[in-house]
């Protein structure tokens, strides 16, 4: 079989069978924990309480936490239900060929979120360091930290849920000690956290302010929504099940409860922190608030946080991109070191203030996609796949020349619609992008380029773990399989 034929079938992207689904509720859980300790979160609430008071600013958070979990939940049937992948998914909304340029987007924006991320792991490691041995050197501190995130997510998925589950508690504990220091802080230069608003607001303009904190959470984990369904693979359901809650009782504890509990926390850290010091940066205010040893334990929490960010919610996204991308060649480990390269190379501690708009941007531009996924996989497929054809370079997902031109215009239309109107970003991106695809797919490209669950819908023939299968991928003969543990298979 030539390269041309066979670049689809990246051992690293076949379906993931059931008996090797290895996250447990408790394990989503507890990576979602160290996920949403990430600074875009403290940002949210050194902004939200500028306008609004805190309980305001909570409550919004909650409403935009539940709403995005729920959108991640619903997009991530596809890895509970078929094992898939989201840039294996994509191709077919945008064909074999098409789905490498979304998918690239999202990649190229998971790595940067990885440089900033591990960018503000090392200045905690730099201040811990400073603050005891009297060490500065945060660029080795970056260096470093980055080689060892990357080793990590190299090892597989199970070595980022043994990660997760120690750096959890630790997170979840230092993290009620630092919200004590920091109102302590406030206390002491006479802010109340429940009641000091820096520039109060009233009537429509109270109204926006709460609008923007519901969109901001909800925006920045846009991109993880589309692509949930690459850690979702890995998430343990029951065979048989066709209750679609009970079967996704795992991925809903994880999205809804513990992204809400976790988000919320730190978005009033970030909002105790700026009413502190007026920085919602918690490393800057921690070096203000505490010292000594009690300052390197608080910062630890910090570094933890970003390492397990990064694993889950940045290098595994990327890494399954680039690896779809480059075929059967590339695999999931090079696709980390790329991701973890691309990342740096960014310098986000140049281009802070530049990365971070550019990509809440993109995140409100991908929203699309999610809308797009939502259409395809529901609404028109209902959630009946021909996963066999998805590894065929002349299956019935190449479309025109690989493209799925329908899929294109409504990511254009959506996206311009959601950049238009960025205060409602990721609810406007979705709702164009599912109605253009929906529209377009239904009337026009698919009576092209026939479908066939469309054809003959059939539950026994193109559902998965609903019925109890696992989905068999022919491979060629010279592409070797091999297990999680490295064993072939």
């Amino acid at each position: 079989m030539t390269k041309r034929a066979d670049y689809l079938k990246s051992p690293d992207l076949l379906p993931v069978a059931h008996a090797d689904k290895k996250i447990g509720a408790w394990g989503f859980a507890f990576i979602w924990v160290g996920m949403a300790v990430v600074l875009a979160a403290f940002a949210i609430g050194g902004a939200g309480v500028q306008n609004l008071p805190l309980s305001w600013v909570i409550v919004a958070t909650l409403i935009g936490s539940i709403a995005i979990g729920l959108f991640m939940t619903i997009i991530g049937d596809i890895g509970i239900e078929h094992g898939l992948s989201f840039p294996v998914y994509m191709r077919a909304p945008f064909g074999t060929m098409g789905t490498h340029i979304p998918s690239i987007i999202r990649g190229f924006a998971a790595s940067c979120w990885f440089g900033i991320n591990t960018y503000f792991g090392s200045t905690a490691i730099n201040a811990i360091l400073n603050a005891l041995y009297g060490f500065d050197n945060w660029f080795l501190c970056y260096v470093l930290f980055a080689v060892l995130q990357v080793f990590n997510t190299a090892l597989g998925i199970k070595a980022v849920e043994r990660f997760a589950d120690l750096a959890a508690p630790i997170i979840i504990l230092i993290s009620a000690w630092m919200y004590t220091t920091l109102s302590d802080k406030a206390l002491q230069e006479g802010r109340d956290v429940w009641s000091w608003i820096e520039s109060p607001v009233t009537g429509g303009a109270a109204v926006t302010a709460f609008i923007v904190v519901i969109m901001s959470n909800m925006g920045f984990w846009s991109t993880l929504a589309a692509d949930m369904p690459s850690l979702s693979r890995f998430i343990q359901a029951p065979k048989y099940e066709r209750n679609w809650f009970k079967r996704n009782q795992a991925s809903l504890i994880g999205n809804v409860v513990a992204l809400t509990l976790t988000q919320t926390f730190m978005v009033v850290i970030g909002a105790v922190s700026y009413i502190a010091v007026k920085n919602a940066d918690p490393v800057v205010a921690l070096q203000q608030a505490a010292s000594g040893f009690i300052l390197g334990i608080l910062l630890l929490m910090i570094v933890l946080a970003q390492w397990s960010t990064n694993v889950a919610a940045n290098l595994i996204p990327a890494a399954t991109i680039f690896s779809n991308v480059g075929g059967p060649r590339v695999p999931f480990w090079v696709g980390v070191v790329l991701a973890g390269l691309i990342g740096s190379f960014a310098q986000p501690w140049s281009l802070f203030s530049v990365i971070i708009p550019a990509l809440l941007i993109v995140g409100g531009v991908l929203s699309a996609i999610v809308g797009i996924l939502f259409a395809d996989y529901y609404l028109l497929r209902k959630r009946r796949v021909n996963v066999p054809d998805l590894y065929e370079y002349d299956g019935q997902f190449r479309y025109y020349k690989g493209f799925n031109i329908a899929g294109f215009l409504a990511w254009i239309i959506g996206g311009a619609a959601a950049y238009a109107l960025a205060t409602y970003s990721f609810v406007v991106g979705f709702i164009v992008g599912a109605a253009v695809y929906y529209i377009l797919a239904k009337y026009w490209w698919f009576k092209v380029y026939q479908q066939a669950e469309l054809e003959t819908p059939s539950d026994d023939v193109f559902l998965g773990i609903t019925i109890g299968r696992d989905w068999q991928i022919d491979m060629p003969l010279d592409i070797e399989v091999v297990s999680e543990e490295g064993r072939p298979m």
